[in-house]
């Protein structure tokens, strides 16, 4: 007799709508499709994945990723440690202005790394929470001085972390600059209206303005993939992200489309909350449910038939590709009798778990294959459709049981763990806390060897794999589907579309 998971996973199918029209666009305009609306436009407190395709284009950040992972300058044209690297000291270019006229120096760097630190509506604090201070030496120079030594900060400052908004705009617009943001990237703010667009249009005084061709952006959140490659067919969209895996093959095949993947450095996987108000008194309480829940788990199969074989099973923070992977640690294969020994340790026979899902196709069926593999050792789980930005409002607070989410991930390991999983901090969706974890992570973050690194996140992995805050279950490339008529497209492994030399041919 085939497994219930089997027969459900014979019978999903990604539904088709029809795309809506839209008058057509000067070829100055790039109309670019989102998989979701972002949340806020402000890099203090943003948390969405997609808020990061918009802020890339609109605030520029000290320091940025090329299509290797490799960190390259940005407003920062050089960095230099110091020798026990409790100090990182930056050199500033000189000719980056703010959309408002004013100009990028080490003061305005010095106003937004304490900004991050400090702002009540911050969720980039635990990601360089290292920082003890900063000193803005000269217009140029900006000195940052390290409570202990940390070397992914670094990494944390090509992400919205290390991204730079005017201190005008800051200081009159508060917790409001999202409304109106103004940064000093090629495009600036034009208008958001909200679950519709976001334009964003060219700024002139842009240093590096030469390299970007569209005088406007448009945005688009469209949660179904069905509807973002109908709408790029029907030349609504000139590029989409997050092609569904199914439709790779047909794509190639239509002359006027092209596709680019690159695989990623994050992950997907089931949150538990542990601490939270809203925490399962069983799955939340008992890790042995929680082991139960994994080993009940063909990831093979998920990545089989969601993502057609293109998705990397996982059971980690990082890839299998990453050098930080433990191999000592290997994806589990389904194990029904070991997970209902799991079961019994626990001392149940059953558990009700409600799990928040975002409302994409994708992670839809993901959840409806798992909903009917863990139904076997006696796990009922109710699939709760959750739009995402709500999705995460309710993550933030802890009033949730399980929710099905991804990280996009960052090029240093610990960024990959330490955001979600480290004690007290405010993106900690499961309210987990391990101490001797803690310990563990700082001890890897003081470390410039790669090699003495592994051996501690060999030490975090058989902790994380115990405790199961966080079942990993797959990573993803990120596939993007584009006109053919665009040039010089290329993805970076943390997913967000860079259009520096992006361009349109006749």
């Amino acid at each position: 007799m085939k497994p219930a998971f089997l027969a459900l996973a014979a019978g999903l199918a990604l539904g088709a709508m029809a795309a809506t029209a839209a008058p057509a666009m000067a070829q100055s305009v790039l109309k670019i499709g989102l998989q979701d609306d972002p949340d806020t436009l402000d890099p203090v407190s943003n948390w969405s994945f997609v808020g990061r395709h918009v802020l890339q284009s609109l605030c520029d950040k000290i320091v940025d990723i090329d299509e290797t992972g490799k960190i390259i300058p940005m407003l920062a044209e050089s960095w230099e440690w110091s020798p026990d690297s409790t100090v990182l000291t930056l050199k500033l270019r000189k000719d980056a202005l703010f959309h408002d006229g004013t100009p990028v120096d080490a003061a305005a760097i010095k106003y937004n790394l304490e900004r991050a630190l400090t702002s009540g509506i911050s969720r980039r604090k635990a990601e360089i929470s290292a920082i003890k201070s900063v000193d803005a030496v000269d217009a140029t120079t900006v000195r940052i001085n390290l409570k202990e030594p940390s070397v992914p900060l670094l990494a944390a400052l090509s992400d919205r972390a290390g991204m730079i908004i005017s201190p005008a705009a800051g200081g009159k617009l508060g917790d409001k600059f999202t409304e109106a943001p103004v940064c000093s990237g090629p495009y600036k703010f034009l208008e958001r209206v909200v679950q519709d667009r976001i334009v964003l249009e060219k700024f002139p005084q842009y240093y590096d303005a030469a390299k970007y061709h569209f005088d406007r952006l448009i945005y688009r959140g469209m949660p179904d993939s069905n509807v973002r490659l109908l709408n790029l067919r029907s030349r609504q969209l000139d590029l989409i992200e997050r092609l569904a895996a199914t439709d790779v093959e047909a794509v190639k095949k239509d002359k006027a489309l092209a596709v680019d993947p690159v695989v990623g450095l994050g992950y997907y996987g089931i949150t538990f909350s542990i601490g939270g108000e809203g925490a399962n008194l069983d799955a939340g309480k008992k890790a042995a449910i929680r082991e139960a829940f994994s080993l009940a788990i063909d990831r093979q199969a998920i990545s089989n038939v969601v993502f057609d074989g293109q998705a990397s099973t996982g059971n980690q923070p990082f890839p299998p590709s990453s050098p930080f992977y433990d191999k000592n640690f290997p994806v589990p294969g389904r194990d029904l009798d070991a997970a209902k020994k799991k079961m019994a340790e626990a001392g149940v026979k059953s558990v009700d778990l409600e799990l928040l899902v975002p409302t994409d196709a994708e992670r839809q069926q993901v959840a409806q294959l798992i909903q009917a593999m863990v139904q076997e050792i006696g796990i009922k789980v109710s699939i709760k459709p959750t739009e995402l930005m709500t999705l995460l409002d309710v993550a933030r607070q802890g009033k949730f049981q399980a929710h099905l989410v991804g990280w996009s991930g960052r090029v240093d390991p610990d960024l990959n763990v330490t955001p979600m999983l480290a004690c007290g901090v405010a993106t900690n969706d499961a309210k987990y806390c391990n101490e001797q974890l803690d310990t563990i992570l700082a001890k890897a973050r003081s470390l410039g060897d790669v090699e003495a690194r592994k051996a501690e996140y060999a030490k975090a992995m058989a902790i994380l794999l115990k405790d199961l805050p966080i079942v990993y279950l797959y990573h993803s490339q990120w596939i993007f589907a584009h006109s053919s008529t665009l040039t010089g497209f290329k993805p970076a492994p943390d997913g967000i579309i860079r259009l520096t030399n992006v361009s349109r041919k006749n």
